[in-house]
C-alpha cells in the first residue's frame, strides 16, 4: 500500500526513476479554462535511457542488464490498473511564429472533439506498491515500470507516439538495428528519438522543428498506468528493460482546481488569472514530469486561451498570439537550455504590457553602460572557455551575447498598477541588469519578462528562466525596495537557474548567493550615491538581517536551520534515482529566511576576508566554469571558500 505522508512534518518525495529513463524534452499542448478552473490537454515526453541502465563496459556493450534484472527480482509489485478508455488518437496542432508547421491554420473542429472525448474518462488515483523499476504480470514476466512525479492530476490516457510516421524523419533512423519485424519498428522509434535528442547544439532549430512534428504524430498503442498520490506509474506489457520501453509517450490529462502547483485567483483589477506560485510540490500538479534536479530537460509549450488573456511563460521567445478561431488565441514558447522541470513557470491573465517613451528607455540604458565594462573584467570576459555543461546553444559562447549589458525586457501588470510600474520598474530594470552584467558577466538568458502578480502571492519575488514574478508590495517602497528586490531575482539567473543545487535541500546555494549579490548589484545601480552612502546602506541591511536571523534561530526548530540537513548523504540518490527533499513539506519552512541569511553572512565574511574585488573575480570564474550545471556545497567549498 502506498505510504501516506504527513505534510506537516514529512519530506517531499521525488519519485521519478531517473536512473533508468531520463526526460530530455517536454512538449505541452494545453487549453486554459477559467470557468472550470482547469488546464487540460496533453504532454509528450522524449526520453533517453538513464545512466544506471546505460553503463557500458570498455567494449561498449551493455553491462548493466544483470544488475537491472536483479533489481526487478527484489521489487515484485501488483499489476498496474488498465484504464478502459475508447479514445481516438488526437493530433494536436501547435501554433507558433518561429517555425513553420504544416496544418498550422487548419480549423480546430477535431480539437473540440478531443475535449469531448476527455471529459468522461478520468483516472482516479489508485493505490500501488510499485516502487521499483519493474512490475510482474500474472504470467510472471517482469515489465519495466516508468515512474513520473505526479500529483493532483486527472490522467486520462497514456500512449506511445509513432514518431516513425513523421514525414522526413528517415534521416534519424539510419543506424537502427535490424531484428524481428515488430522489434524493428520499436527499435526504429527509439533510435529516432535518440538521434533527435542528441543533435548538436547548432541544430537546435531543426531539433525543435522535428520535436514539434513528432509530438503531432499518431499514437501507436495505449500504455498501462496507475496514478498514485505522488506518482504516475506507466508500463508496456512485455517490455522488460528501459532500453526497449517507448522513448516518446503522450499523456492526456487535466489539472484540478485545487491542484497545488497553480493558483486560480483574480488580479488587482478583479480579472481572473492563474499562475504557478513556487509551490513546495513544484510542478507535478501542473504536468507529469521528473522532479529530481538531475533531470535537466528542454521544453516547448502551446497554450490556448480566450481572447483578452495574455500567456507569459519561461521561454526564450517573446511570444505573440496566433488567432485560431474567433475568441481563441494560441501562445507558443520554447526553451533550448536544459533545466529542471521545477523551473517551468506560467502565468495567464489579463495583463497589460507597461511601456514608456522610447527616448527615456534609451537614456536609461546609456546612462548605465558607463560602468558595464570595467577594465578589470575586459580581458577576463573575452577569455575563451570550454563549457562544462551538456551541449546546448550557450550564450557564454556567443560573442554578441557576451557584450550585451542589458537584455531585452518587458513589464506586465494589471491595468490598475500600470502607472506605478512605469514610474519605478521601467527605469530600474536596465540599471539592475547592467549592474548584474558588470558584476558577473554574460547574462545566461536572452530576455526577461517582469510580471506584477496578484496580491495573494506569498513572497516578494520569484525568478524563473526568462521571467520574474514581483509582488505588488514592492511598488509602494519606491526605487529602493523595487530595486533591491529586482537585483535579488536577477541574481538568480546565475545562482539558482544557470547554476543550480544538485540537492534541493541545499537551497542556500541559490538564496544565499542571491542575497549577497543583491547588495553588490544595487550598489552599482545607484550611481548617484557616494561610496560612503552605499557602505552605510549595506551595513544597515546587514544589521537588520542579523536581527532577523537571530530571531529565527531562537524561534524555530533546530532541524530547519541546518544548511545541509542531509549532511554526508547530501546529493545521494537511490538506485532508481528517486530521493526526497528533506523537510520539503514542512509548512513553516516556506516562510523561513535562515538559508538566505546564513548563506549571506558566510559569503559576506569571505568577501571581507579576501577583499570584495578578489572575491567577485572568483565568482566570475566560477560562473564561467559551472554555468549550465548542478553543484553541491563540496564544489563551492573547493572553488570559492
Amino acid at each position: 500500500m502506498e505510504i501516506q505522508l504527513d505534510p506537516m512534518k514529512d519530506d517531499l518525495p521525488l519519485m521519478a526513476n531517473t536512473s533508468y529513463m531520463l526526460v530530455k524534452h517536454y512538449i505541452l499542448d494545453l487549453d486554459v479554462d477559467f470557468k472550470s478552473k482547469v488546464i487540460e490537454g496533453s504532454i509528450v515526453l522524449f526520453f533517453e535511457t538513464g545512466s544506471q541502465y546505460r553503463k557500458t563496459s570498455s567494449t561498449g556493450k551493455e553491462c548493466c542488464q544483470s544488475q537491472f534484472d536483479e533489481t526487478c527480482k527484489r521489487r515484485a509489485s501488483e499489476p498496474c490498473h488498465t484504464p478502459v478508455i475508447n479514445m481516438s488518437t488526437c493530433s494536436s496542432k501547435m501554433e507558433y511564429n518561429d517555425f513553420a508547421v504544416s496544418g498550422k491554420e487548419e480549423e480546430e473542429e477535431e480539437n473540440s472533439g478531443e475535449n469531448s472525448n476527455h471529459n468522461n474518462y478520468e483516472q482516479t488515483p489508485g493505490i500501488s506498491s510499485s516502487k521499483g523499476c519493474c512490475d510482474i504480470e500474472n504470467h510472471g514476466n517482469k515489465d519495466f515500470l516508468l515512474v513520473l512525479d505526479c500529483c493532483d492530476l486527472s490522467v486520462l490516457k497514456v500512449e506511445e507516439v509513432d514518431v516513425a510516421a513523421v514525414s522526413g524523419i528517415e534521416k534519424f533512423s539510419r543506424s537502427a538495428k535490424q531484428t524481428s519485424v515488430s522489434k524493428d519498428l520499436e527499435n526504429l522509434r527509439n533510435q529516432i528519438v535518440h538521434e533527435l535528442v542528441t543533435l548538436p547544439a547548432d541544430h537546435w532549430k531543426e531539433q525543435l522543428y522535428y520535436f514539434t512534428h513528432c509530438s503531432q504524430a499518431p499514437g501507436c498503442g495505449e500504455l498501462l498506468f496507475t496514478a498514485g498520490t505522488w506518482s504516475l506509474e506507466i508500463r508496456k506489457s512485455g517490455i522488460q528493460t528501459p532500453a526497449d520501453f517507448p522513448h516518446a509517450i503522450r499523456i492526456w490529462y487535466k489539472t484540478k482546481p485545487e491542484g497545488r502547483s497553480v493558483t486560480w485567483t483574480t488580479d488587482q483589477s478583479g480579472r481572473p488569472c492563474v499562475y504557478t506560485m513556487g509551490s513546495p510540490i513544484n510542478n507535478r500538479a501542473l504536468f507529469p514530469c521528473q522532479e529530481p534536479p538531475i533531470a535537466l530537460s528542454t521544453w516547448q509549450a502551446s497554450v490556448r486561451t480566450a481572447e483578452g488573456f495574455v500567456v507569459l511563460m519561461s521561454g526564450e521567445n517573446s511570444a505573440e498570439p496566433v488567432q485560431l478561431r474567433e475568441g481563441i488565441l494560441s501562445w507558443y514558447y520554447y526553451v533550448s537550455m536544459p533545466m529542471p522541470a521545477s523551473t517551468f513557470t506560467i502565468a495567464v491573465g489579463c495583463w497589460k504590457e507597461v511601456k514608456q517613451q522610447s527616448f527615456k528607455q534609451t537614456a536609461a540604458v546609456q546612462t548605465n553602460t558607463e560602468f558595464s565594462l570595467p577594465s578589470s573584467q575586459a580581458d577576463f570576459r573575452w577569455h575563451e572557455e570550454i563549457c562544462g555543461h551538456v551541449e546546448y546553444p550557450c550564450r557564454f559562447q556567443n560573442p554578441a551575447a557576451r557584450l550585451q549589458a542589458v537584455i531585452p525586457y518587458r513589464v506586465f501588470a494589471p491595468w490598475c498598477l500600470m502607472e506605478s510600474c512605469e514610474e519605478y520598474l521601467l527605469q530600474l530594470i536596465p540599471q539592475c541588469l547592467s549592474a548584474a552584467y558588470a558584476t558577473l558577466g554574460t547574462h545566461p538568458f536572452s530576455r526577461l519578462d517582469v510580471l506584477i502578480v496578484p496580491s495573494n502571492f506569498s513572497s516578494l519575488g520569484m525568478a524563473s528562466p526568462h521571467i520574474i514574478f514581483l509582488s505588488q508590495s514592492v511598488l509602494p517602497g519606491g526605487n529602493h525596495l523595487c530595486g533591491t528586490r529586482l537585483c535579488h531575482e536577477i541574481a538568480h539567473a546565475w545562482f539558482g537557474l544557470a547554476i543550480g543545487a544538485r540537492d534541493w535541500t541545499e537551497e542556500w546555494i541559490s538564496e544565499g548567493f542571491a542575497t549577497f549579490l543583491e547588495d553588490i548589484f544595487w550598489a552599482r545601480a545607484q550611481q548617484q550615491l557616494s561610496h560612503d552612502e552605499i557602505r552605510g546602506q549595506q551595513e544597515l541591511k546587514a544589521l537588520l538581517r542579523w536581527r532577523r536571523l537571530r530571531d529565527e534561530v531562537q524561534n524555530s526548530e533546530e532541524e530547519l536551520q541546518v544548511l545541509r540537513p542531509k549532511k554526508e548523504n547530501t546529493g545521494e540518490l537511490s538506485e532508481s534515482g528517486a530521493s526526497v527533499v528533506k523537510y520539503g513539506l514542512k509548512a513553516e519552512k516556506i516562510f523561513m529566511q535562515v538559508h538566505y541569511l546564513k548563506g549571506y553572512f558566510l559569503l559576506r565574511s569571505l568577501a571581507k576576508k579576501i577583499g570584495e574585488a578578489s572575491y567577485l573575480a572568483s565568482l566570475r570564474k566560477f560562473v564561467l566554469k559551472f554555468h549550465g550545471q548542478l553543484v553541491l556545497s563540496q564544489v563551492l567549498c573547493l572553488r570559492l571558500l
